[in-house]
């Protein structure tokens, strides 16, 4: 089982990831890239516990949802299997060595997705065009591989300045909420 993005061994700024090297970001021991909320924890808050690149280009991912993401009774909250699927889709990129943000997410709740039991997120990349990806994925509950979900959408490359200029904006927009409240 090789993991095509754990071999990287780079130096990522401690303050946070965002601004670093999105071709190699911070991991957790099973290898999954963190985001800037859970590189401080060191692990996945969402239970991915493991990604990985397989040598046809699918991308693979052990998931368990966490008892403090209950919707229903014993039943995964549909907005943690949404965010699950986003952060899986959203990693193909990132496993290719490019940094991407979802632009486009659609996702069908097939079953009810149970909580504390293994699962697995298969990803694949239906095509590119230009800076777009389009990517697919589904959930599957182990180890009968029942379909619980899926999801399609757009990823849209972008580059190491992504969210400086996002920074510069919202200051942007805070000034001028401020400048536009004081003269009212």
């Amino acid at each position: 089982m090789s993991q095509k993005s754990s071999s990287c061994h780079c130096h990522t700024p401690s303050d946070r990831w965002a601004g670093s090297d999105f071709q190699c970001p911070p991991r957790d021991q099973g290898g999954v890239a963190l985001c800037g909320a859970c590189r401080e924890s060191k692990v996945c808050r969402l239970g991915v516990s493991s990604e990985r690149l397989d040598e046809n280009g699918m991308a693979w991912f052990e998931v368990c949802c966490p008892a403090n993401q209950e919707g229903g009774p014993n039943v995964a909250h549909g907005g943690w299997t949404a965010a699950v699927l986003d952060e899986c889709l959203g990693h193909m990129p990132l496993l290719n060595g490019v940094m991407a943000v979802t632009a486009e997410l659609t996702v069908s709740f097939v079953k009810p997705v149970p909580i504390e039991h293994p699962l697995v997120v298969r990803v694949w990349v239906d095509r590119r065009e230009g800076s777009r990806w389009y990517i697919g994925g589904e959930m599957t509950l182990l180890p009968g591989r029942a379909v619980l979900a899926r999801a399609k959408g757009i990823w849209v490359t972008r580059d190491r300045e992504h969210f400086s200029r996002f920074e510069a904006w919202l200051e942007h927009e805070e000034a001028a909420a401020i400048h536009s409240n004081g003269n009212t």
